[in-house]
């Protein structure tokens, strides 16, 4: 995205909804009938919030094709064109809304299998200190992770596939 439009995209994030639209336009191009029926959102809900992540630059236009006499839009989410932003303007509030999308994501968490051992599940936090040249390798080894995970997500409810969840943030802190 455009350097001066990172605020506006940054705003245009923070919105628990908007959010998960994007988890879901990672896998594949969605109108916004689709994404409204997956979220059990109105159309004009999923249309508003999809306009707006589209006028930030957040998603992208990925063709359009003609339902019931009309137009419908397909929009995409492309992780690679994110990089993490310079600015600060509205950092605070993605990272916060983030937040709240975890506990959204942990109430719906399957914790353990059915009459089995509980499912996998992997949480780590810290503040570290660390040797900077150190912590860019490992910030970009996992960087490389969640472009794993975005290249392997398939449309929701694909056969075989199971729904799961997965939220980094790391940041340089204050000393």
């Amino acid at each position: 995205m455009p350097l001066g439009d990172e605020g506006a995209a940054l705003r245009a994030m923070a919105h628990p909804v908007r959010l998960r639209i994007l988890s879901l336009l990672t896998s594949t191009p969605l109108t916004a009938a689709e994404v409204a029926r997956e979220l059990g959102l109105t159309h004009a809900n999923a249309s508003y919030h999809l306009r707006n992540l589209h006028s930030a630059g957040v998603v992208e236009a990925a063709g359009e094709e003609k339902i019931r006499g009309g137009i419908a839009k397909r929009y995409r989410y492309d992780p690679a064109r994110d990089r993490a932003p310079e600015s600060a303007d509205g950092k605070e509030a993605l990272y916060t809304a983030l937040g709240h999308e975890l506990i959204r994501r942990v109430a719906q968490g399957r914790w353990s299998a059915a009459g089995g051992p509980p499912a996998p599940a992997l949480l780590g936090d810290g503040e570290f200190w660390i040797d900077p040249v150190r912590w860019r390798e490992l910030h970009n080894t996992i960087a490389g992770v969640l472009r794993e995970l975005h290249d392997a997500a398939q449309p929701p409810h694909t056969p075989g596939t199971i729904r799961t969840s997965t939220t980094v943030a790391m940041f340089e802190m204050e000393s």
